[in-house]
């Protein structure tokens, strides 16, 4: 299939899935986009001198990193002709996507925080929306060179040696020829183990784990950055993941997904609903993750 060419997607209105030859297509794009912006992040992160640190308006951090991950899923994502609702362009207003069939949430560098302290924990997060559902995800850890991967209905993978590559090309064959599903049968273990955000913990957060505790007395907390703590739940790695402070849909819609089809869940808490995507908030509440 050509990288190329545009190509005008296809699909029906009814349902949650698209034909086969559109979603090879689209997974092959998407997960390029997500490499291709790992190559832009890494370069900058190198460099620590250069991260041109700003604040947006909601008074969190934003480096050049953040722009140059968006230019290269911009321009990766262009050829498919679906509108990108993205981290970076936060204030696209809601009369304008509210009616979106089809479209990308991406998040072009999640834990932004993290990549400032230098501690390796940061994503790139890419959601194919359909009817505001999420039915294909990746994200991608540059730092380990690891890409997950979840198809609605068809289930979630991992892989590895992924390195950052600016002219990225991975055809739908080459995906699935070095892929594992999840979860994964060396990441059991026999203790609780409780995922929470390294930089963004509250009180509620430890009261939660508290009353985990009881349950479980061997809990062990593992703090993580970013999206990829969703990534260790689809692995198996942790169990559970508390979430206590404001997130934005882009930061779990595609994570959301790769648990789900790895055998797990996510909810609002302590309201116990699902995660509904675009909103004219884009802020989500409270939430749990956690394999069942």
């Amino acid at each position: 299939m050509k990288h190329t060419e545009s190509r005008v997607v296809e699909y029906q209105q009814t349902s949650n899935n698209i034909e086969q030859s559109t979603r090879e297509y689209l997974l092959e794009n998407q997960l390029n986009a997500a490499v291709r912006a790992g190559a832009a992040i890494m370069k900058i992160y190198k460099n620590s001198d250069d991260y041109d640190i700003s604040l947006k308006s909601d008074h969190t951090p934003i480096t050049i990193a953040d722009r140059m991950a968006h230019n290269a899923i911009k321009e990766a994502l262009g050829e498919t002709r679906i509108p990108i609702l993205s981290e970076e362009g936060r204030e696209m207003r809601y009369e304008e996507r509210r009616n979106w069939e089809l479209f990308w949430l991406v998040d072009p560098l999640d834990g932004t925080l993290e990549f400032i302290k230098g501690n390796n924990e940061f994503t790139v997060n890419i959601a194919l929306m359909l009817n505001n559902i999420c039915i294909s995800a990746v994200v991608y850890v540059p730092y380990h060179h690891k890409m997950y991967i979840a198809e609605r209905g068809y289930g979630a993978w991992v892989m590895s040696d992924v390195a950052p590559d600016e002219e990225a090309c991975y055809t739908y064959s080459d995906i699935h020829s070095n892929i594992r599903q999840l979860p994964l049968p060396e990441a059991s273990h026999t203790n609780y183990r409780v995922a929470v955000s390294r930089s963004h913990q509250t009180p509620e957060t430890h009261e939660h784990i508290d009353l985990l505790r009881i349950e479980h007395p061997d809990l062990e907390v593992v703090e993580q950055g970013s999206s990829y703590k969703f990534c260790l739940l689809a692995e198996g790695s942790v169990d559970y993941y508390i979430r206590t402070t404001t997130t934005s849909e882009w930061d779990t819609a595609a994570g959301e997904l790769i648990l789900h089809q790895s055998g797990g869940k996510t909810s609002a808490y302590p309201s116990g609903e699902s995660l509904s995507y675009n909103k004219e908030s884009l802020d989500n509440p409270w939430f749990v993750a956690r394999r069942l």
